[in-house]
């Protein structure tokens, strides 16, 4: 316990004291151990003795002042010992501090601004979920890239869509380019400002000579073949599945997920209790790229991997997600970085030299093709909107392909 009865007089003497007790229950329903808490207590305590010697009010806290209280006060703190100056656990403890202030409308949220630019993101925001039904992901790429656009071109002033040049554009789009590692990386940002420009053509804006300079670079899509495991990786794939360890179940049912169904990582991780249908054997998916909802059958291997998770590994929770995290904060479910996480563990464990998740959904199209699925079938599975996407798999059928490959100029027929 890092708090005794004198530096204890810096919390509850502190603007902070009225919200120590949301702070303390926030912590206990995370089901975070206690010496973690006396920490973030601790850690707590220490802010709270700064904001009273600085006298700066609570409802000025931020992420710009936690982060000066950290990178300024605390390498030269001469407060009085045993002030708690552990950076990591007092970062993580400030974390906390922000959301419950925020809960409680002590704190304004970041995401609400009063600015002309913030309402003009906030209606593009509305546009791309209620009419073009765009994921949150996307949108989130498409607004960070609309807002370097607007700022840079209004700052806090009203935004005035005429008032942009076609040359304006095409310095935004170059110094966005410099951003990034391959030339065809700058086809999201160029996708972001005609998606914007497409929405102001809706208000009526006169907008062609703005989108006719936002044009992708060359990127020949078909150009390589998709990498997928061989039938020999997958199979050492599965096998460094039956090891001892933390975690195993989850992570086997996380990658039958992937290499049996084809999922993407959010859609594992947003897996649902009520998604499954034992009884009818299939798996309702929700959280899908498209925001549709896809009803697959459940394959024996996935459901039983599934199964074995819920079974015996899965912690006690309220949380009616499939996956659910270990650690705390409990009670959560996992998100998709702890599923490509656990897929790459999978991969290192098995000892190939692999990285990306969606490797096993490639993986999964190959086997398709191989057990002679049509196209349109590979599509369905992989629930592709296009059969355009898919085609890239076309490359991969070697028996289709054999049976209409000319012979070889010079050869004997």
């Amino acid at each position: 316990m890092y708090v005794d009865h004198h530096t204890a007089s810096w919390l509850l003497d502190s603007p902070l004291a009225p919200h120590v007790d949301a702070f303390m229950l926030h912590l206990f329903d995370c089901r975070y151990a206690s010496n973690t808490i006396d920490n973030y207590l601790a850690g707590l305590t220490h802010f709270a003795h700064w904001l009273t010697e600085s006298q700066i009010d609570v409802k000025t806290i931020d992420e710009g002042l936690i982060q000066y209280f950290l990178a300024e006060h605390l390498p030269s703190c001469c407060c009085e010992q045993p002030a708690f100056t552990d950076a990591k656990d007092l970062h993580a403890a400030l974390g906390h501090l922000l959301r419950i202030l925020r809960a409680n409308a002590i704190i304004a949220d970041p995401s609400i601004g009063q600015t002309p630019v913030d309402e003009e993101l906030r209606r593009f925001d509305d546009h791309m979920s209620h009419v073009r039904g765009l994921a949150a992901r996307t949108r989130k790429h498409y607004l960070a890239v609309v807002r370097c656009l607007l700022l840079a071109q209004f700052a806090d002033r009203e935004v005035v869509i005429a008032a942009i040049k076609p040359s304006q554009i095409r310095q935004f789009i170059a110094s966005q380019s410099t951003r990034c590692r391959v030339a065809a990386s700058i086809g999201a940002s160029v996708a972001a400002l005609r998606g914007y420009f497409r929405y102001r053509a809706t208000l009526g804006d006169a907008v062609h000579h703005l989108i006719g300079v936002t044009s992708f670079p060359a990127n020949w899509q078909q150009a390589s073949l998709p990498k997928t495991l061989t039938k020999n990786e997958v199979e050492r794939l599965l096998g460094a599945l039956a090891h001892d360890g933390p975690a195993v179940l989850r992570t086997a049912a996380i990658v039958h997920c992937a290499l049996d169904l084809g999922l993407r990582s959010s859609e594992i991780a947003y897996l649902g209790l009520d998604d499954i249908d034992w009884s009818a054997a299939t798996i309702t998916l929700r959280g899908t790229k498209g925001r549709r909802e896809d009803v697959m059958p459940l394959p024996a291997a996935t459901g039983q991997a599934i199964a074995d998770y819920l079974k015996y590994e899965r912690p006690p929770t309220s949380n009616r997600a499939v996956f659910v995290r270990n650690v705390a904060p409990r009670d959560q479910p996992v998100g998709p970085d702890l599923i490509r996480k656990s897929i790459r563990q999978a991969y290192a464990r098995a000892g190939l030299p692999y990285t990306r998740s969606h490797l096993l959904r490639h993986t999964m199209a190959s086997r398709l093709l191989e057990g002679g699925s049509s196209l349109k079938e590979v599509a369905d599975v992989l629930r592709h909107r296009s059969l355009n996407t898919t085609l890239v798999y076309a490359k991969l059928d070697s028996h289709n392909l054999a049976a209409i490959a000319l012979p070889w100029p010079g050869s004997v027929s």
